[in-house]
């Protein structure tokens, strides 16, 4: 082993973790001629857990980056929505992505993906845009020069030391991040999420009837909820989540403890008869996570900031990790971007990257807050959505806007391209499909389809269709804050309002 130190290297950025959040922002990066040297410590592809994707992050900021049409032949699960078996109705029931009208009927659905897969395709994808792409090198640490991060030190797969100096870096390591706390400060972990997740693979399990059988199936029980996850015609995740006080029931042999809180559950219990549990290959293992909700009390500090799970995770029953991870990343690549060009300064920027990035976050904390009151229907729940995204929509447009990933409001999360097909459809389009719904003889959708709710997001569609009608296609962009900033024409930076 060698222990050769090269101090030659130089970048503009140093991005650490290739995982979505990592890819993402080192495209985007790349795209507007900067020197980028990603480092990963693993050999890709390799296994994550993640697998259910929101539209935001499908139509949004990977139509952004170029990568989108390549998911579109990858052959993944479509996902047009949820069903959940949660809250005081002994009735599963059914959103769906279409409801909201940020999401137009072309893009309302997403992806179920094996991560080994997606995060391969970004990772090529970010390497063909031009970024120095370096698997199995592990960052040892960063450099601080006079309280400014400049740079890294890390060992190759050789065990070569090397020190790579750069303008700025990130780190996108995820949640085990070696080096999140050298930001100047450590996570704060939610009290409220503080559970512990128990999940494996199985072959052979039952699926939702359609148009749902690609649909994430949530479904709640005395210990907890699981999840069930469709990520093949016969290949699905399955997870379950307790509280803390029930720590117990995940001790001892796993493959014990899985069956029992299968058991627990009769709906999962139901899909998983005659199912087989995967033994072999990246699958074959059962594995548990713990304490699912925290940030960093800091998301960047000169020289540096954090990204995705090493910056803030949230409990997953809305699927809402690599959404948060990849909007960081475009957060955090319109603030370097904009640095690097000299035409906002660095406080500037990245004040603008973390109230943003907060801002969603908080969004998905306050909401699961009030969604794991498991004693109210999911009328209140679509309230709950709507009062805390602030939003001027109906209760249940708001609920699908947020956990659909495009609550925020940002041009980017829903596409030039989405927008304008959204005003190209007609309102009677829009009307027949809800009338369809409404019509369904599937119990679970015929309570959130009534004429109030018709009515609001046909008055929401009408003025997003005309914002999308001006100018390029999306019209003009207003500022999240008072005294904020806006994203470019080409969503790659930050510019001041006009």
């Amino acid at each position: 082993m060698s222990s050769t130190e090269d101090i030659g290297e130089e970048a503009h950025v140093v991005i650490v973790g290739g995982g979505p959040g990592g890819s993402t922002l080192a495209t985007l990066i790349a795209m507007r001629g900067h020197r980028v040297i990603l480092l990963e410590k693993e050999k890709f592809p390799r296994w994550q857990i993640g697998e259910s994707l929101l539209p935001s992050t499908v139509h949004g900021i990977c139509r952004l980056t170029g990568v989108a049409d390549e998911l579109a032949k990858a052959g993944f699960t479509k996902k047009h929505g949820g069903t959940m078996r949660w809250g005081a109705n002994p009735e599963p029931w059914t959103f769906s992505f279409s409801a909201s009208p940020r999401i137009t009927s072309g893009t309302s659905h997403a992806y179920q993906v094996e991560r080994s897969r997606f995060d391969q395709i970004l990772l090529d994808h970010a390497r063909h845009m031009g970024v120095d792409v370096r698997e199995q090198h592990a960052v040892i640490d960063v450099i601080d020069s006079d309280g400014r991060v400049s740079g890294v030190t890390c060992t190759d797969a050789e065990g070569t030391r090397r020190t790579i100096r750069a303008r700025y870096v990130v780190d996108a390591s995820g949640n085990k991040s070696r080096i999140h706390q050298r930001v100047g400060a450590d996570r704060e972990y939610s009290e409220f999420f503080r559970s512990l997740a128990l999940f494996g693979y199985f072959e052979g399990g039952k699926r939702l009837p359609e148009p749902n059988s690609g649909n994430i199936l949530c479904a709640a029980f005395d210990s907890g909820w699981f999840w069930y996850i469709p990520l093949s015609p016969t290949l699905t995740s399955v997870g379950a989540v307790v509280r803390r006080e029930l720590a117990d029931k995940i001790q001892g042999d796993p493959e014990e403890a899985l069956t029992s809180l299968i058991t627990e559950c009769p709906m999962i219990s139901e899909y998983l008869q005659g199912a087989t549990r995967v033994t072999e290959g990246q699958y074959g293992q059962l594995r548990v996570r713990k304490d699912y909700s925290y940030a960093n009390t800091r998301f960047w500090r000169p020289g540096m900031a954090l990204v995705g799970d090493a910056a803030c995770f949230i409990d997953p029953i809305f699927s809402s990790g690599v959404h948060l991870a990849t909007y960081g990343a475009l957060l955090a690549a319109r603030s370097i971007n904009s640095v690097l060009a000299q035409t906002v300064d660095e406080d500037t920027a990245f004040r603008e990257f973390e109230r943003r990035y907060r801002r969603e976050y908080s969004a998905f904390h306050d909401f699961l807050v009030s969604f794991y009151n498991l004693h109210v229907n999911e009328a209140s729940y679509f309230w709950s959505a709507k009062k805390v995204t602030d939003s001027t929509s109906s209760e249940l447009e708001s609920f699908v806007s947020l956990v659909g990933g495009v609550s925020s409001g940002e041009a980017a999360l829903a596409t030039e391209q989405a927008l304008a097909q959204r005003y190209r459809s007609q309102s009677s389009e829009f009307a027949a499909a809800v009338d369809e719904l409404a019509g369904s003889e599937e119990p679970s959708i015929l309570p959130l389809m009534r004429a109030s709710v018709v009515r609001n997001a046909m008055q929401q569609g009408a003025s997003e269709q005309i914002r999308a009608h001006l100018g390029s296609g999306i019209g003009p962009e207003t500022p999240l804050f008072d005294d904020g900033l806006i994203a470019s024409p080409d969503g790659l930076s930050w510019s001041p309002p006009a």
